[in-house]
């Protein structure tokens, strides 16, 4: 008799772990712009290089003291794999660079506004190169965004392109690496060495050139500097964790955490200037979330609850 209940004990105590975790990735990610903010004066190319080669250190630390070399077999044994790793890193590169660009150049809440939108770009390249079909919920939800996006258009004066790019490279990005399938620090680890080397022949530039941040300016800029590595990976750990111990459905209302954090930020912290019209212009965009998300959990727990009705099918059959 006791047995179901210490299993359900612990299921519960697994999933609150998970939510843990889930909640302190989202968190960290969302408090992203006050680091990077503390970089200056190194530009935003050099924390770039900086991010790819300390995470790539920090990674193999990682793998060297867990002994989890062996994750690293099956991807570099596939030449399609690392032919869609290169891809990420590309994408991913993108991503980085333009964000940290962005918090440096007071255009934070632009920024929270790409991530806002980076689910509903997911399903659009779901729908475009997966073959998905989208349910009547998920149109209104894309709809919607789109008549948010030329909202702000004129709210900004311009297209919204900053957080258009950041949503469609990391959309892209999290389709590669679902194509993908692999380790996800294996394959962290492979895209950092892609633009490790990159990273550090643009730092050794920058040396050249006497205008090397790195060492240069003061050992707290160093440090911080150096400790991008722990910064980038500490979070996608935790990511991982959560993602193994909570239901999707669950990542996908956590992950609003990030670009929420950014915008109060933006708004209240970094005072950036929001026209009337881009406050219309996230109202609309929150209301498609607001839909979207509904739909995704109100067909998650009809899935699930379709799963369990076959379970019980499949029991009873016999008798």
């Amino acid at each position: 008799m006791s047995t179901p209940l210490i299993h359900d004990e612990h299921a519960r105590a697994h999933a609150r772990q998970g939510f843990i975790f889930g909640f302190t990735a989202y968190a960290l990610w969302g408090l992203f712009p006050l680091y990077w903010a503390l970089l200056q004066p190194a530009m935003p190319a050099e924390i770039l290089a900086d991010r790819f080669l300390w995470s790539f250190v920090f990674l193999l630390i990682t793998m060297a003291a867990t002994r989890s070399w062996s994750r690293l077999q099956p991807v570099l044994a596939s030449r399609r794999t690392l032919g869609m790793l290169a891809l990420a890193a590309v994408l991913i590169s993108i991503n980085w660079f333009l964000y940290i660009w962005a918090v440096n150049n007071q255009h934070v809440v632009e920024g929270s506004l790409g991530y806002f939108i980076n689910p509903l770009v997911l399903v659009v390249i779901g729908t475009l190169f997966m073959g998905e079909q989208l349910r009547k919920l998920q149109w209104l939800a894309v709809g919607i965004a789109a008549i948010a996006v030329v909202v702000l258009t004129f709210g900004y004066g311009r297209v919204p392109w900053i957080a258009l790019t950041l949503a469609f490279s990391f959309a892209g990005y999290g389709f590669v690496k679902k194509l993908v399938g692999a380790d996800p620090i294996a394959s962290l680890t492979v895209e950092t060495a892609y633009a490790t080397p990159l990273a550090i022949g643009y730092l050794l530039w920058l040396q050249s050139q006497g205008q090397l941040v790195f060492g240069h300016h003061s050992v707290a800029t160093t440090a911080l500097l150096a400790g991008c590595g722990v910064v980038t990976a500490v979070p996608l750990l935790l990511f991982g964790g959560a993602a193994n111990r909570i239901p999707l459905s669950a990542m996908g209302v956590l992950q609003y955490i990030t670009p929420t954090i950014q915008f109060i930020l933006g708004i209240l912290l970094l005072t950036e200037h929001m026209p009337p019209l881009s406050w219309i212009g996230f109202t609309i965009v929150w209301l498609a979330l607001v839909i979207f998300t509904y739909d995704s959990l109100h067909n998650g727990h009809r899935n699930r609850t379709a799963r369990k009705l076959l379970e019980s099918d499949d029991v009873e059959a016999p008798l």
